[in-house]
């Protein structure tokens, strides 16, 4: 039997509430040359039952007697997968009917190596909707590395071999995307977010990044450093809220540094950027704020192609 194209990761520990729309979801693709592995962690639910009433020779159930922690799981999948591509999707959250073909022919194009999409949040305590902010380019997103998670996990589509040499690593728990993204893009891997809606993302109580705490904080935190290390950057820079007078002395510097090591950075990435200096709710303050904001990322983004 031939290799598929795609294969469909999916970890699940104690997801019986959600995990069939998930699969459903998958099995639903207009793209159809997939294997949808799904890795069952230890779990105490229905979960295993749930997934073996599935009769769906794409799918490849991966069975855990104890719960081995999603880093692992992860790593185990990326292990297991045949295709040319790794796409990820979280027991939790649903896939658009249109979301393997569309990054399927996109990355075909070999413009990019990691290629992620716009989603919509679903809060599940309240019902309400909310579409994503996202940038597309390899410019923004290797930018906005600097502050955050500019991919969303569960919507990353890329290449299998690349997956294949950087696992995801213990020790990052929640963060542990995050610290895979800052990895690839210092070895030089290609980044875009597609402007098509790919997933609905699931938010409740018990979702793992729910539970994020102050050991995480610490660990996005050393990644950060870490990548602005790589870039060739101080980490002294990195972007803290300071008052004006500091602002002046490392803000503006960090922003022009970073705009000449990586070329093309939009203005309203730069924006996002340089609010992470200013401090939030300024009050009467507010539209000096924005305007200094607006200023200092036009200015660097214009150095940067300089």
């Amino acid at each position: 039997m031939s290799n598929p194209v795609v294969s469909v990761l999916m970890p699940a520990f104690n997801v019986e509430k959600y995990i069939s729309l998930a699969i459903y979801s998958i099995l639903g693709q207009t793209f159809s040359d997939f294997e949808l592995v799904i890795f069952n962690d230890g779990s105490t639910d229905r979960t295993g039952e749930i997934i073996r009433q599935f009769n769906d020779p794409r799918i490849v159930l991966l069975d855990s007697q104890e719960n081995i922690g999603l880093v692992k799981a992860r790593n185990i999948l990326v292990s297991k997968a045949r295709g040319r591509y790794i796409a990820f999707l979280d027991a939790d959250d649903i896939a658009m009917p249109h979301r393997l073909q569309i990054q399927t022919a996109f990355l075909e194009l070999n413009q990019v190596d990691i290629c992620g999409g716009a989603y919509r949040s679903l809060y599940e305590v309240t019902g309400k909707m909310k579409a994503s902010k996202q940038r597309y380019t390899d410019a923004d997103i290797r930018a906005l590395l600097t502050i955050a998670s500019p991919l969303c996990n569960p919507a990353v589509m890329g290449k299998a071999a690349i997956f294949k040499k950087f696992p995801y690593r213990s020790g990052k728990n929640y963060a542990e995307d995050y610290s895979l993204w800052i990895e690839m893009a210092l070895a030089g891997y290609r980044f875009a977010n597609l402007k098509e809606n790919l997933i609905t993302y699931r938010i409740h109580a018990a979702q793992t990044s729910q539970t994020q705490n102050a050991e995480t904080s610490i660990i996005f935190s050393e990644s950060r450093e870490g990548y602005l290390l790589g870039l060739g950057i101080s980490s002294k820079l990195t972007p803290i809220t300071m008052p004006v007078a500091s602002r002046l002395k490392m803000a503006i510097p960090f922003m022009l540094q970073l705009n000449q090591k990586i070329p093309g950075i939009s203005v309203m990435a730069n924006y996002e950027i340089y609010a992470r200096f200013q401090y939030r709710a300024n009050g009467l303050l507010s539209p000096f704020t924005r305007l200094e904001r607006l200023l200092v990322s036009m200015y660097a983004s214009i150095r940067g192609l300089v």
